[in-house]
């Protein structure tokens, strides 16, 4: 796809001027983005040095903010690069510094959709991580974060949101009018992992997936399917007594599934929080003669410390844990032996091109082939060398 990225900046096929305007917290992935999309552009003959607008939230005192767009933004396809989940910055309030949370990452999303005071030509939202996406059903009497979200900005204006790996992308529902792409980082972790380890056999005999619960079957059976490999799955046995931290704690996880001994086993989830559960089951794994264990998360946030998987990979329960840059990490994170980080900006970059030239993008949405390739590119690499001399 990187020889056509020359055709994707003609100046006669664009939808409209691109512009790209990166909200506090999201500079590290949006920059990346940019750079792939200004080199792209100077192959096919633009004189340009970014594609980024100058914007700002300041804030008050008082904790009060306002957005304002620096420059024109009239007649611009316009994304808006936010990151819901990056806790680090912070603000001024009564004299304390507080950090910002979600909502107030989602705030100064709809305060700059606001200052640009619908000039744009069209305004499109690249959000990672959903806001609101973990509270996307009602059970009870609750609130609906997620779909209200999504119906706020559609009433703003927003014509396309970009996210990965939604929680439910069932959520999309809320807004059957607007453009809603979920996109899973499936090929680009699996050649991380190829990279990183050159020396894994994907076969029956030498290699697994397993789901962590029935809630992530859908995407460990598509990983399982493409490689050919055998499938297992753990069922999270609960305590439906009791509540902590807002769900029922689980008493055991419950393997069902064939032998895992002498194996190379893979676990895909969307989120790695407190890592409690995914810790669980590479112990339990491990326990049953597994080879090596790795772990995938789209959003590896480990909210509760990174200390009981460093524990866990110094006695030897897990060989590698691989989350994307889609979210913030820590610099301890990205520090850490067994952390394996997975760049999913080019992937970004190639669907804000496609949309920004209304190409089709659903060979971005399916990574099928791209993974038959890699993966036929991998036998045909390990027949020709020994695994040290392998390349991705």
């Amino acid at each position: 796809m990187e020889e056509k990225t020359q055709s994707l900046f003609d100046l006669e096929n664009q939808v409209a001027p691109l512009g790209i305007i990166t909200l506090e917290g999201a500079e590290e992935l949006s920059e990346k983005i940019d750079a792939h999309l200004v080199r792209w552009a100077k192959r096919a003959g633009m004189d340009v040095d970014t594609f980024r607008l100058r914007s700002n939230c300041p804030r008050f005192n008082s904790g009060d903010a306002k957005g304002i767009i620096e420059q024109t933004v009239r007649g611009y396809d316009l994304f808006v690069v936010v990151d819901v989940g990056n806790y680090s910055p912070t603000y001024p309030y009564f004299g304390m510094e507080n950090h910002m949370s979600p909502d107030d990452h989602f705030q100064n999303l709809k305060r700059v959709i606001q200052a640009s005071s619908g000039k744009p030509h069209r305004i499109n939202v690249i959000m990672p991580t959903l806001y609101g996406g973990r509270q996307h059903r009602r059970n009870y009497r609750e609130s609906l974060d997620g779909a209200f979200a999504l119906q706020e900005l559609h009433n703003m204006g927003v014509q396309n949101i970009l996210t990965f790996d939604a929680h439910d992308p069932r959520v999309q529902n809320a807004v059957p009018l607007m453009g809603f792409d979920n996109l899973m980082p499936s090929y680009q972790v699996l050649k991380g992992m190829f990279r990183s380890f050159p020396d894994l056999v994907i076969d029956r005999d030498e290699f697994m997936v397993i789901s962590p619960d029935e809630g992530a079957l859908d995407r460990n059976m598509f990983y399982a399917s493409v490689m050919g490999v055998e499938m297992g799955m753990f069922y999270k046995r609960r305590d439906y007594s009791r509540m902590v931290d807002g769900r029922n704690p689980i008493v055991a996880h419950e393997y069902l599934g064939t032998d895992v001994k002498g194996k190379d086993v893979f676990v895909a989830d969307d989120i790695i929080s407190s890592g409690e559960s995914m810790l669980d089951i590479a112990v339990n794994v491990k326990k049953r003669g597994a080879r090596r264990f790795f772990a995938f998360a789209t959003f590896a946030i480990f909210a509760k410390g990174l200390d009981a998987f460093d524990k866990a990979y110094k006695e030897g329960m897990l060989d590698g844990v691989f989350g994307t840059n889609l979210t913030y990490r820590t610099e301890e994170l990205k520090n850490r032996p067994w952390f394996y980080e997975v760049d999913m900006s080019k992937y970004i970059a190639y669907y804000v091109s496609a949309l920004n030239h209304d190409m089709a993008i659903s060979r971005l949405i399916d990574p099928h082939a791209k993974i038959t390739a890699l993966l036929e590119k991998c036998h045909e690499e390990r027949r020709k060398n020994s695994p040290e001399q392998l390349s991705f």
